[in-house]
C-alpha cells in the first residue's frame, strides 16, 4: 500500500472488510508491518482465488496501485514499448538484434547512443591497455585462457 487511504479502499472495495480500514491492527502502515503475517493472509485470502486479469481489474477499480509481474518474453511483447518507440536495431556478430533504449532521457532530449554488440574479445586489448597492462601481461592472459 502506498498510504493509509489506499489501504482503506483496499479493505472496503477489495477485501470486503471496511472495518479493517480503521482497525488499530491495520489502519496505519506501521501497524500493518507489525501485523504483516495477518495482513498478508487477509490480502491473500481475498485475491488468492482470482486470476491475474480479474485481480488487476478489481484493484484498479478500487484505485489501488498495482502492477502485473511479467517474465522477460511478456516484457518484450508489452505494447507500450512499441507505442513509445523504445526498440532499436543494433548489429552483432550473429546479425541484427532488437534492443531497448536505456530508460533515461538525456539533457536536451537526445537519445542515448547505442552501439553494436562487440564480438568476443573485440575490445580486450584496448581495455587491458587502458588499465595499464603491458603486452607480455596481455599475452599471458590470452595464453592462459583468461582473456579472449
Amino acid at each position: 500500500m502506498q498510504n493509509d487511504r489506499e489501504w482503506r479502499r483496499l479493505a472496503e472495495q477489495v477485501l470486503g472488510r471496511p472495518e479493517l480500514g480503521t482497525d488499530p491492527d491495520f489502519a496505519t502502515n506501521a501497524a500493518r508491518v507489525e501485523n504483516r503475517e495477518r495482513t498478508d493472509a487477509l490480502v491473500g485470502e481475498a485475491l488468492g482465488g482470482l486470476g491475474a486479469d480479474e485481480a488487476v481489474v478489481l484493484l484498479e477499480r478500487a484505485g489501488v496501485a498495482c502492477a502485473r509481474l511479467r517474465d522477460v518474453q511478456q516484457l518484450a511483447e508489452h505494447p507500450q514499448l512499441a507505442a513509445r518507440e523504445r526498440w532499436r536495431e543494433v548489429g552483432s556478430p550473429v546479425g541484427p538484434l532488437r534492443a531497448l533504449l536505456p530508460p533515461i532521457t538525456l539533457p536536451g532530449g537526445g537519445e542515448a547512443p547505442m552501439g553494436d554488440v562487440p564480438a568476443l574479445g573485440e575490445h580486450t586489448e584496448a581495455l587491458l591497455r587502458a588499465v595499464g597492462m603491458a603486452d607480455l601481461e596481455i599475452a599471458a592472459l590470452r595464453r592462459d585462457g583468461v582473456a579472449a
